[in-house]
């Protein structure tokens, strides 16, 4: 067992598979990388920032830990905000970010096995 402090976690800036998948002020903090089974982090967005387009081979589990912020999906947008639990099917296509008004952070649980194809340039 382990207990990880977010605080004790330094943050670098997101790249995410490719340098581009990134709109805006976006920042990361790897806390589970050594797992088989999952990894998890937290990512920071400032205010008006999202990721582009994507999708993933497994699912993906969005915890909102703070602010406001949107995921979308061609079917349409939802805002969510701390407390929130969001996941999102392997293969449906999705962005998620902060609102122009408000910061916004989530951790996301992903199997380490995932590939992230982005779908917007």
């Amino acid at each position: 067992m382990r207990v990880i402090r977010l605080d004790e976690v330094p943050e670098e800036p997101f790249y995410g598979p490719t340098p581009t998948i990134g709109v805006g002020n976006i920042k990361t903090q790897p806390i589970v990388t050594d797992s088989k089974n999952y990894m998890i982090r937290l990512v920071h967005f400032g205010k008006g920032a999202r990721n582009k387009y994507h999708k993933h081979t497994c699912d993906q589990v969005l915890i909102v830990t703070a602010g406001t912020g949107v995921v979308a999906t061609d079917e349409g947008k939802v805002t969510v905000r701390a407390g929130e639990i969001v996941h999102v099917p392997a293969g449906e296509k999705h962005w998620h970010g902060a609102t122009d008004n408000s910061e916004f952070s989530h951790i996301y649980i992903l199997s380490p096995e995932n590939k992230t194809t982005q779908l917007e340039d």
